[in-house]
């Protein structure tokens, strides 16, 4: 009887191996095959196109949600620095998603058009685009339309500038019902900007040109006056965030300097945080403690404005 009863617990055991192994590996195929929306609605994270019309562009968003019931309406599209040579997803992109999304922020990684081949006013085309379809879908999301900002950082920075700076209500007449609604971000922040991409300078610092290396003289020089957003700043510029670091080598804190005093002239709300020292590319500080701290001065400025 008791090595029936050995028998028959084996059997079982067996069996309830063999049944998790076959749940086990159901549950890999169904995650293996399943699409991003599915992966979304799991993890609070998923991946749509931007220009789902042309496969050609590669050009995405990706969405990090707040946790169920602690979403406060306001969204932020995140754009990664790089150089416009490549994009550091995971310190300027996830990791930051992953801050605003804590604080009940809907975050969107925007990752853009890149290099040569995709020369200005490619990647600005992309951050417009990320801007109207966020908006765009302010229902499905649970947003406030009056509260989808706008960050960047390094030429991500550049980027969100220019589009803060060159933004419009959309046009009614557009067969794109996209792109009927506005680009226009209601709130901006930029860390440790590269606003001066497109200038030219004897300082041996880098700029759009010299990076890509592919466009002729005259084209960089008419991009000159094109894509500096200190020159399109105006009245209709949203409110501006600014952080940076005295002892930047990449990145001259004077284009920050620059572009504050360009908002202030015009008008529009700006607070601008300069650190003494600290290397390009601290994302949210790298450890720093001092750095770390400007996290919390973005909070707070936030809060302040009822973004968060």
């Amino acid at each position: 009887m008791f090595d029936v009863a050995v028998n028959f617990s084996r059997r079982m055991l067996t069996m309830m191996v063999v049944l998790a192994m076959v749940g086990a590996s159901s549950a890999i195929g169904q995650v293996a095959s399943a699409d991003a929306g599915v992966l979304g609605n799991r993890f609070g994270v998923s991946s749509m196109p931007l220009w789902s019309a042309d496969n050609s562009i590669q050009s995405t968003l990706t969405v990090f949600r707040p946790q169920a019931g602690k979403a406060n309406h306001t969204a932020v599209v995140i754009a990664p620095g790089g150089g416009y040579v490549a994009l550091t997803m995971n310190l300027e992109g996830r990791q930051v998603a992953d801050w605003f999304a804590a604080h009940g922020v809907t975050a969107f990684v925007l990752n853009y058009r890149l290099g040569g081949r995709n020369p200005y006013p490619q990647p600005l085309l992309d951050g417009q685009r990320a801007m109207r379809i966020v908006r765009s879908m302010s229902y499905e999301f649970h947003l406030d339309r009056d509260k989808i900002g706008l960050l960047g950082f390094s030429a991500g920075g550049h980027l969100a500038a220019m589009v803060a700076t060159t933004g419009d209500d959309g046009d009614p007449q557009a067969s794109d019902p996209i792109d009927r609604v506005s680009d226009r971000p209601n709130f901006l922040v930029l860390g440790y900007a590269w606003l001066n991409a497109m200038q030219p300078n004897d300082g041996g610092l880098i700029t759009y040109c010299s990076v890509l290396r592919t466009f002729p003289e005259d084209k960089c020089k008419a991009w000159e006056s094109l894509y500096t957003p200190s020159l399109h700043v105006s009245a209709t510029t949203p409110t501006t965030f600014l952080y940076g670091t005295t002892d930047d080598k990449t990145v001259p804190v004077s284009a920050s300097v620059d572009f504050y005093s360009a908002l202030i002239k015009a008008g529009v709300p700006a607070e601008m945080h300069l650190f003494r020292h600290g290397g390009h590319g601290s994302g949210l500080g790298e450890g720093d403690p001092t750095l770390e701290t400007w996290p919390t001065l973005l909070e707070n400025w936030l809060r302040a404005q009822g973004f968060l």
